[in-house]
């Protein structure tokens, strides 16, 4: 079954034995929206409704018992298939330094290390928080988590999430700008600023989408940060008005002789159906 697909069937199943889209959507970890739209997608690919919309929440519709029923054996099917995956993989243990930009360290790795470390006690992952890239042929890092439009030559890597991009501010902020400098003088962000933002209107700036996040809640000016810093905060707004939204892809990246490391080859495993699980926070795109 295609992986999307999948993901779909388990948000049906989520509601299924949980009754409601809210409640599905905490033990998901995902907000009331995304449900909603996913259980819209699997209805609209298999030709019609699985749920009756009550006043106590969603039922299955009597004549698609038999489909959940299915539903079931689908899921069983590739739960085996994890666990016998699992079963012949290396045990888990050793040192792995994962490398990423400060905010995702702080606002989305630290959930991934607890998983981690329930899965092997004899694991040790170490998150570096850097905006700079480190020079993995000397072995400064194991894995790079990076927000990039294509991946240095050495480095080896996929993705499963991009990264949404906009512009936020304080109702009551100054129609000015705070620019980026330092590493994120090179993103995204920053090619647009240069093409459409008059260097007089930039009042100031910072090498850190945290701190640009925090000059922004004072009002003093426009920032552009990632969806998952700028969603999230009180305060803060959405400027649709000022900027169109961008994306660029979250590549786990390795240096190319240590693609095959067991140990490391696992965790960016896990990274990457980290990320995808939580690729709608990272890049709400029509919100």
């Amino acid at each position: 079954m295609h992986s999307h697909n999948w993901d779909n069937l388990r948000f049906v199943l989520n509601v299924v034995d949980h009754g409601s889209v809210s409640a599905a959507a905490r033990a998901l970890g995902v907000n009331h929206a995304t449900v909603l739209r996913r259980v819209a997608a699997f209805e609209d690919d298999h030709g019609g409704a699985v749920f009756e919309r009550t006043l106590n929440g969603y039922r299955v519709l009597p004549d698609r018992e038999n489909v959940i029923s299915a539903a079931r054996e689908v899921e069983n099917a590739v739960l085996s298939v994890k666990r016998l995956m699992h079963g012949v993989r290396a045990p888990l243990r050793g040192l792995v330094r994962v490398s990423s930009t400060d905010s995702i360290c702080q606002a989305i790795l630290p959930p991934l290390v607890k998983q981690l470390q329930s899965v092997s006690s004899e694991l040790r992952l170490d998150v570096i928080s850097t905006n700079t890239h480190l020079d993995f042929s000397r072995l400064q890092a194991d894995i790079s988590v990076r927000p990039a439009v294509k991946l240095p030559e050495e480095m080896t890597g996929e993705t499963s999430a991009s990264l949404g991009l906009r512009a936020y501010s304080t109702p009551d902020a100054r129609q000015v700008w705070l620019g980026m400098s330092g590493p994120l003088g090179r993103s995204a962000g920053a090619a647009w600023m240069s093409e459409n933002v008059a260097e007089d209107r930039i009042v100031g700036g910072s090498d850190s989408f945290m701190v640009l996040r925090e000059m922004a809640l004072t009002g003093t000016g426009i920032a552009i940060l990632p969806a998952f810093l700028g969603e999230p905060a009180p305060g803060l707004v959405h400027r649709r008005d000022l900027m169109p939204e961008m994306s660029v892809p979250v590549w786990v990246a390795t240096y190319g002789e240590l693609r095959d490391v067991p140990r490391i080859r696992i965790v960016r495993e896990r990274i990457l159906d980290y990320l995808a699980d939580r690729r709608d926070s990272l890049n709400p795109a029509g919100r």
